[in-house]
């Protein structure tokens, strides 16, 4: 067997708006001849303990994530957050905002979609997550997008978006959000790295030059929607300013036989990046 030296380091899960259990993301990646892989779902660490404990049982490294939610320049710009503390109390109380907005945003979405005459309810999209979801976990666009499938008003998830859900579609909401300092902030007060989500699929370097410069630690290079010119911008853009450089599938499960953003390990990159994302005192250790 070769040594398992590469790892993913942006995957969803049923915490937020994957398809699949924490503990099977992990022997995706472990079947993929991965060394590590980490659970960075939207606005909770939920799913992260779960994770863990099969990362343990399988011998590869889970990395503790998030993917936060925030918003500049009138768009949604993620922020991802490695090996924070996870049980530290303002950084869940944080997150926990975070999903209230989410809320928010979802009811937002419902309200549109009536008013342009779909027979749709929050409370469908609830029972459509009930057997899936807990405590801590979010709901988001692709399980209202799932209901819109399931009630024949679209004919495929990617449908719901490109019609309803996406942005500029005719039912998308925006509620105000924090800004991207601000996670990154949060992320480094609870001890974690902070590390700018797919750039590329911005279109506003101009954005994300001035995101670099309020105190990322690194930025996702390489990801399932980056082209090759896309990589190759932001490596120069990461070398030159002395930031961390990471990949990620993005892989958010499978929808009717269509795989969400790409598999788990389709994006990888060498673990020794693992050493410089952990916490200092981890680090000399």
């Amino acid at each position: 067997m070769s040594a398992r030296i590469e790892g993913d380091l942006h995957t969803h899960t049923t915490a937020s708006d994957g398809t699949q259990r924490p503990a099977a993301n992990v022997q995706m990646a472990f079947d993929a001849g991965l060394g590590a892989i980490a659970i960075t779902d939207h606005d909770t660490v939920s799913g992260v303990e779960e994770a863990l404990l099969a990362g343990r049982e399988l011998g590869i490294e889970v990395v503790p994530g998030v993917e936060i939610s925030t918003v500049a320049n009138g768009q949604d710009i993620h922020v991802l957050g490695y090996y924070m503390d996870i049980y530290n109390e303002q950084f869940l109380q944080r997150l926990a905002s975070l999903r209230e907005t989410r809320d928010t945003r979802n009811n937002m979405i419902i309200e549109r979609l009536q008013e342009l005459g779909l027979d749709i309810t929050m409370a469908e999209v609830l029972l459509e997550v009930e057997n899936i979801k807990t405590k801590g976990d979010t709901v988001g666009r692709p399980h209202i997008a799932a209901v819109l499938l399931n009630k024949g008003y679209v004919s495929s998830i990617s449908e719901a978006f490109e019609r309803y859900l996406g942005k500029g579609a005719a039912a998308y909401a925006n509620p105000p959000r924090i800004e991207p300092a601000t996670a990154i902030g949060w992320i480094q007060e609870a001890g974690g790295k902070a590390v700018l989500a797919h750039p590329g699929i911005y279109h506003d370097d101009a954005l994300v030059e001035a995101i670099v410069h309020q105190g990322l630690d690194g930025i996702e290079v390489y990801h399932s929607d980056h082209t090759p010119e896309d990589e190759a911008k932001y490596l120069s853009l990461a070398q030159r300013s002395g930031l961390l450089i990471t990949a990620g599938s993005d892989f958010h499960g499978e929808r009717g036989g269509v795989v969400f953003h790409a598999p788990i390990g389709s994006r990888r990159i060498g673990i020794d990046v693992l050493q410089r994302l952990k916490p200092e005192k981890e680090q000399r250790s």
